[in-house]
């Protein structure tokens, strides 16, 4: 298992610096413009590394019979699809409503294969089965995910370090919850995007586009949506690790949506946007992200796994402190009046 994990960071390394080598080549530069979070040409399309590396490894891991077929088939298949359409997307734009009948498709594909929400531990309810209708909901979830996973990645290293820390969190929390059959496509996604990371860290030398950004969403929903059929507080545990990208794009969406904006359009209102705006670098951020996900959000997620606290009560415990963070910097609010505000 050692000489996979190893094969699959340095394939995600090697491969993520001959696309660096390959896009300066052929000019496929991301050019700054007024919405930009970067003030220089960077080459893009790096996260067909991540791609790579980890389709692989997930293959490996069936060959080596360590991932049930229909976990392998769910799993690849509906993330492959999610990253071909952001493939041709850094390519050539594709209309949004192409792109959301992909990713609607991507999620009923994986839930078709690896099962719909299971039933949940729920305080004063006990287990609460919503049938059909949670399968559908947590479907949205998916689709939402992949896409909140390309409004934040804004920002060098972001998205990378929001996958590695959540997939190294979500491994330890499976080994402490004795789920540890389940930990190995997360440590391999974690390499693979580790190995990106090296060269998309603060100052970043390539971006990853969108073929990585909603491939990372749609592979972290994909193990997500698997593990919640081993355990229900394992999905509790994932909706925590998950909060920093959450809580911001889903309440910057919000803000958004009722000031009547259109919120398909490019826009730099995130908290985290903010945040690096006041820093004046985007390094303070992204090792942010990371410290409050491993000091934070991963104490969190072990109270619901361990029991301490039931999954919901420690979901809103971790998400509280994130809202008022995210309020703080002005997540969702009119740009103009942002710029001309004191802070």
């Amino acid at each position: 298992m050692m000489t996979l994990l190893c094969s699959t960071f340095l394939v995600s390394l090697a491969l993520t610096g001959l696309v660096r080598h390959l896009a300066l080549h052929k000019n496929l530069l991301d050019v700054p413009n007024a919405r930009s979070s970067h003030s220089i040409p960077t080459p893009r399309g790096g996260g067909i590394a991540i791609v790579v590396a980890y389709l692989m490894a997930l293959t490996l891991l069936y060959g080596l019979g360590e991932l049930p077929f229909a976990a392998w088939l769910g799993l690849v298949l509906s993330a492959a699809a999610v990253a071909l359409i952001g493939f041709i997307d850094d390519l050539e734009h594709v209309p949004a409503r192409w792109r959301l009948l992909v990713h609607f498709a991507a999620a009923g594909l994986l839930l078709s294969c690896v099962g719909g929400l299971p039933p949940l531990p729920v305080p004063w309810v006990g287990t609460l089965d919503l049938g059909w209708f949670g399968t559908a909901l947590l479907g949205l979830f998916l689709v939402w995910l992949i896409n909140l996973y390309n409004f934040m990645d804004g920002i060098d290293g972001i998205a990378a370090a929001q996958a590695v820390t959540v997939c190294l969190g979500m491994a330890f929390l499976s080994w402490y919850g004795d789920h540890a059959n389940t930990l190995e496509p997360l440590v391999m996604l974690a390499v693979a995007a580790l190995g990106f990371l090296l060269w998309n860290f603060p100052p970043a030398k390539i971006f990853m586009g969108d073929v990585g950004s909603g491939f990372l969403g749609a592979a972290l929903g994909g193990l997500m949506t698997w593990q919640a059929q081993t355990s229900g507080d394992l999905l509790w545990a994932w909706l925590i690790m998950l909060g920093t990208f959450v809580v911001d794009a889903s309440l910057t969406l919000l803000r958004r949506l009722l000031r009547r904006q259109r919120v398909y359009e490019a826009h730099r209102s995130h908290a985290y946007q903010s945040a690096s705006r006041q820093a004046g670098s985007h390094r303070p951020v992204t090792l942010a992200v990371i410290a409050l996900n491993l000091l934070w959000l991963l104490p969190c997620a072990w109270l619901a796994v361990s029991g301490l606290l039931p999954g919901l009560v420690a979901l809103l415990v971790a998400y509280l402190p994130l809202m008022l963070l995210a309020l703080y910097y002005r997540a969702g609010a009119d740009e103009a009046r942002s710029r001309a505000m004191p802070h």
